[in-house]
């Protein structure tokens, strides 16, 4: 394992060339690529995943496939296209056999996470599922507990909330209307962020 070394005042792009380029854990070896993230340098809405999937991996881009499709349509929901967002996941590189990430790995992964969503800025950061919740707020509570309020994430304090992954969704559809009320109070909290009014606690 290396350090990680991130360029002094850097750029998505040149953060991005960083990251193509990292070996600070394992998972570089069996890796076809990294999958930096996606997205518009300046949203107002930034989604984070897990880690890239076997089609992620292939293809260098975040949620594609119908997992891909379906975060599609919960962007949508917000009033928004995915160029308007910007997607990352808490890993860069794809795990063997799509395991969960391990918190070495997260850890090895995090300044990345945290620097593009420095760069970015966004007004909220919606985390999609149990472990990328889990690994950005260093909880175990468990996702239906973390759902309905909002959190802050990083030394800056990004708004944060947290709603169930679309590759969950599809195996259990019945969960969608949650996840429409979750993306419904984010499209809230982000008029209101916006306008300047705090937010903390349970989101309303």
């Amino acid at each position: 394992m290396s350090e990680i070394e991130i360029p002094p005042r850097p750029t998505i792009r040149k953060l991005q060339t960083t990251a193509a380029g990292c070996t600070a854990c394992h998972l570089w070896k069996n890796a076809t690529q990294t999958v930096f993230g996606e997205g518009k340098p300046t949203a107002t809405v930034m989604f984070v995943g897990e880690q890239p999937g076997d089609q992620e991996d292939r293809q260098g881009e975040p949620f594609v496939g119908r997992a891909g499709q379906l975060l599609n349509a919960m962007i949508r929901a917000l009033g928004m296209r995915r160029e308007d967002v910007f997607i990352a996941n808490v890993l860069k590189c794809r795990p063997p056999g799509n395991r969960d990430p391990r918190p070495a790995e997260a850890a090895a992964c995090r300044a990345y996470l945290e620097r593009q969503v420095a760069l970015v800025n966004p007004t909220l950061v919606i985390a999609v599922g149990r472990i990328a919740a889990q690994s950005l707020l260093a909880t175990e509570t468990p996702i239906a507990k973390l759902r309905n309020k909002v959190h802050s994430f990083g030394a800056q304090g990004w708004p944060l909330i947290v709603t169930y992954h679309p590759a969950y969704l599809l195996r259990s559809p019945g969960e969608k209307r949650k996840v429409w009320a979750d993306l419904l109070q984010a499209r809230q909290l982000c008029t209101r962020l916006e306008r300047g009014r705090p937010a903390v606690g349970h989101v309303s």
